[in-house]
């Protein structure tokens, strides 16, 4: 099996929350922290600074694809950040219950 985290950014603690919980909820994941993040970047042109909340998604890299069609589907940006970094080594026991908690 491998596994991955997935990054995402979002507009604020509601949006955040809400993703998280059913990204959850529906065993995409087996668990998503948010942090409070400044992001300065360009977009149409111009530099922006926001705040926004950044998820850390931990999941099984099997599910990267159904995971990215639900953050598409249900995130509020245009274009999201979306971006998955594998995870080469961990903790047998944690990644056994990624396991467990995404029905593998």
């Amino acid at each position: 099996m491998s596994y991955c985290m997935v990054l995402v950014t979002c507009k604020d603690e509601t949006e955040a929350r809400s993703l998280a919980s059913r990204i959850v909820h529906d065993k995409l994941a087996a668990c998503v922290q948010m942090n409070p993040v400044v992001s300065v970047y360009t977009w149409e042109g111009r530099v922006q600074t926001e705040t926004e909340t950044r998820l850390t998604i931990k999941t099984r890299t099997s599910l990267y694809p159904a995971l990215e069609s639900f953050i598409r589907t249900h995130h509020t940006y245009e274009v999201p950040q979306i971006v998955q970094i594998p995870i080469s080594r961990g903790l047998p026991e944690f990644l056994d219950w990624i396991d467990q908690t995404t029905g593998a």
